[in-house]
């Protein structure tokens, strides 16, 4: 019998070659592209997973009531960290670290910037991630040493065993290996190539010594492990007025714990609440996969029972001859199944063909993994998903065929399945219009973002990151650069234009004692505003000729607005409990996020208090020998460490990083869904021409014109079109209404944009259909009637 099965499951296909090919393609695509989704959902979700008490480990946020909402970041006092350890009962222990950055790390003549961390030696301990080398518990103990990736280690030492060996750390101290790490897999949310102990920090540090005891700096990381994960309310409820018990009580303030397991797609937090963030563009993604993959399955449908003439006279002499409905249900089910398990074949070769590209694109390194249960287990999923839902309405509707009818002729087969036929090809056109929609909008909302004003010029403007020497030698580095030729400005600041390192309160004359403001914070020096191109509004900015300068202070147009100063220049501030007089009022600057509105900022002089070295180069149309005559001299001044330097464009464009990815997987996505629905399209067109083919003949001969006869066909299926656009149009709306509200800076969904897709769209389906009913209609009607 399944000889049997199978000799006809084949004998369909190649009997039928340009449906099964339509058939087989239409599904290859749906599961190539649910494929490369699962993939990427799969790592989103995997994160930090492979870390054996992730379940266990949270980090410490803070929840501070003002400005009338629930503000929440994850900066907290380093004082927490000690306390945190005998806090509660469930509390095993606690660790403080940096935030991480690229850091000099020097052996002989090979100079490396790595990323790296301070963390206290607790770290391995709790979060176990895997020693090649070495004792977790100890490798991190002696402040001299470093625990360093087994890829570093092979950079390094290539091929000699790099324990005991040294390595100049910043070029200021010597640190000993003690422990070799596998490599941190990409979808960590820590990422590092080595790990130096807290207990450094502290030696190379005085301000972080300071903050051991101050309740009041916001500044570092602390993270906590737990006995039981479901002693996290517990444990929050005690630590909750950790900061009011030390003096935090300024403003309601409260400790909680953030769930490992939550970092990577639940970290959005508006009012207090989880909201948004990574998880949104997963359930996203995921429900763009079940479209594409439904569309599909509707070709397969569509065409199964649109030919069902074919196979008619089929069913009525097997049931004849004594089989059963349940049989010819299990019959057709299993071709489906046979064609599902051919597509899932050719999708698995495809999409081994497209990976490459579509890591770049998604800046992932993802790959199948043939051994995996879970990918078998979602591979057989997938086949019996499609096999059965592409398979079972064809199945029970061309089992119901009655054989007396079939075999007689009189039965008009198809025409039972034409409403649910329109049905489906409404849903495929509602779904490609829908994406369609949402990839202009998502592209429109890209374009207003990046069209905003920066408030700064960021043409030929490259940052350095600082160090001793450059701070020992910044005003003789800067004489020479502004001497050289191929610089217009320099200047230093404790975050590059791109980014904000720093939030502060600030006080003025008139604020009611209830409202309280985060304020951007810029620690700089001189020529700021002229390296960076902002345009002053009111005052000066910082200039040597004023001594008193260091105890001025400048604010942008957005802290004015605020403030409400109508003569701001003289006025006193209040900073840290200190006066500072206001000199200058600058224009708006996006450091920040380009989807928010830019928040109100300071400016501040203070020489101490320095990240990086902002460099105009001139704009002579000789970038690369600019580059060069700056690099000389920063190897002069800095001769430990290797040029590093970052284009403020390029820095800026990275902050489009994610929905410029969402973009384009849309757009991707899109078009593929369009495809499928186009080839679906061709085959139903294509077969309903040839159902007409008399019809035509016998219209021709009576003297109907080909365009008449096309617009005859093509009107069936423009409707359904035009249904599926209706259809789709509010629904779209409010998904990406909804989806827009997370950005405070978005385009307003116009009403515009779903006309002309729906324009395209039935123009796309007038081209395929018109396509086969030109063929009929220009066909010589003298073959077509000459059997009747």
């Amino acid at each position: 019998m399944l000889k049997n099965f199978l000799k006809i499951t084949l004998r369909n296909l190649f009997k039928n070659k340009l449906y099964s090919a339509i058939n087989i393609l239409g599904l290859s695509i749906g599961i190539v592209c649910s494929i490369l989704i699962w993939l990427w959902v799969t790592d989103e979700l995997s994160f930090d997973k492979f870390l054996p008490k992730y379940k266990r480990l949270s980090q410490v946020w803070v929840h501070a009531t003002f400005d009338g909402k629930i503000n929440t970041w994850q900066s907290i006092p380093l004082p927490t960290y000690e306390a945190m350890k005998t806090a509660h009962s469930s509390v095993v222990n606690s660790v403080v670290t940096g935030w991480g950055g690229e850091r000099l790390l020097t052996v002989e003549d090979t100079r490396l910037i790595k990323p790296g961390y301070y963390v206290s030696e607790e770290f391995l301990e709790m979060f176990e991630y895997p020693l090649i080398v070495g004792d977790p518990a100890v490798v991190l103990d002696d402040p001299y040493s470093i625990v360093i990736s087994q890829s570093l280690a092979q950079t390094l030492f290539q091929n000699e065993s790099p324990l005991g060996k040294v390595i100049r750390f910043e070029d200021q101290v010597n640190l000993n290996v003690t422990g070799i790490l596998k490599d941190v897999p990409g979808n960590s949310s820590f990422e590092f190539d080595f790990l130096v102990p807290w207990k450094q920090r502290e030696m190379l540090s005085e301000w972080v010594v300071r903050n051991k005891t101050n309740w009041g700096n916001y500044s570092f990381q602390v993270f906590v492990e737990l006995d039981d994960e479901s002693k996290k309310k517990e444990v929050d409820q005690v630590i909750s007025t950790m900061l009011a018990e030390n003096g935090e009580d300024d403003m309601p303030r409260e400790l909680f714990l953030h769930p490992l397991e939550r970092w990577r797609l639940h970290s959005n937090f508006i009012n207090g609440v989880t909201k948004e963030g990574r998880n949104d563009h997963v359930r996203l993604f995921s429900v763009i996969a079940i479209f594409i993959l439904v569309i599909a399955c509707i070709n397969f449908m569509n065409l199964a029972t649109a030919r069902s003439e074919r196979r008619a006279r089929e069913v009525g002499i097997r049931k004849s001859l004594g089989s059963t409905r349940k049989y010819l249900i299990l019959q057709f089910i299993g071709e489906s199944l046979i064609i599902s398990i051919i597509s899932f074949t050719l999708a698995i070769l495809m999409a081994e063909l497209v990976l490459p590209a579509y890591n770049n694109l998604v800046d992932k390194q993802l790959f199948i993994d043939y051994l995996s249960y879970d990918f078998w287990l979602i591979g057989f999923g997938m086949i019996l998903l499609t096999g059965i839902l592409s398979g079972s309405y064809p199945a029970f509707y061309l089992s119901s065929f009655r054989p007396v009818e079939t075999l007689k002729g009189t039965i008009k087969v198809g025409k039972g399945a034409t409403s649910p036929r329109q049905v489906l090809v409404v849903i495929q056109f509602g779904f490609s219009i829908l994406l369609l929609v949402s990839t202009v909008v998502i592209f429109r909302q890209i374009e207003l973002v990046k069209d905003r004003d920066l408030g700064y010029d960021q043409s030929n403007l490259i940052s350095v990151d600082y160090s001793d020497e450059l701070a020992e030698n910044y005003d003789l580095l800067k004489t020479q650069l502004l001497q050289s030729g191929a610089v217009e400005a320099v200047t230093r600041s404790n975050s590059r234009i791109t980014s904000i390192n720093s939030n502060n309160f600030l006080s003025w004359p008139g604020k009611p004692d209830n409202l309280k403001v985060i304020f951007t914070t810029i620690s700089t020096e001189y020529d700021y505003t002229k390296t960076m191109g902002i345009k002053v509004l009111h005052g000066r900015d910082f200039s040597k000729e004023f001594t008193t300068d260091t105890s001025s202070i400048v604010i942008n147009k957005a802290a004015l607005e605020l403030m409400g100063l109508e003569d701001p220049i003289g006025t006193t501030l209040d900073l840290w409990g200190e006066k500072r007089q206001l000199i200058g009022v600058v224009d708006d600057v996006i450091m920040g996020s380009p989807y928010q509105a830019v928040k109100p900022m300071f400016m501040i002089v203070n020489p101490d208090w320095i990240n990086a070295i902002t460099v105009r180069l001139k704009n002579n149309g000789a970038l690369n020998q600019n580059l060069k005559t700056v690099e000389a001299i920063f190897d002069k001044y800095n001769p430990a460490y290797p040029f590093d330097y970052q284009f403020a464009d390029v820095e800026f464009q990275r902050k489009f990083d994610t929905i410029n990815m969402t973009q384009r997987l849309a757009t991707i996505f899109s078009f593929l869904a369009i495809f499928i629905t186009g080839l679906g399209l061709f085959g139903l067109a294509s077969f309903t021409a040839e159902q007409r083919t008399k019809e035509i003949g016998i219209r021709k001969v009576l003297g109907a014109s080909i365009v008449s006869l096309i617009a005859l066909m093509s009107k069936d299926f423009s409707k359904l079109v035009l249904i599926g656009f209706l259809i789709s149009t509010p629904f779209t709306w409010y998904l990406l209404d909804q989806y827009l509200e997370r950005y405070p800076i978005r385009v307003d969904v116009q009403f515009w944009v779903f006309p002309v897709v729906g324009l395209i769209a039935l123009v796309f389906s007038l081209l395929i259909v018109g396509n086969q009913a030109g063929r009929v209609a220009r066909a010589n009607p003298a073959r077509s009637l000459r059997d009747e």
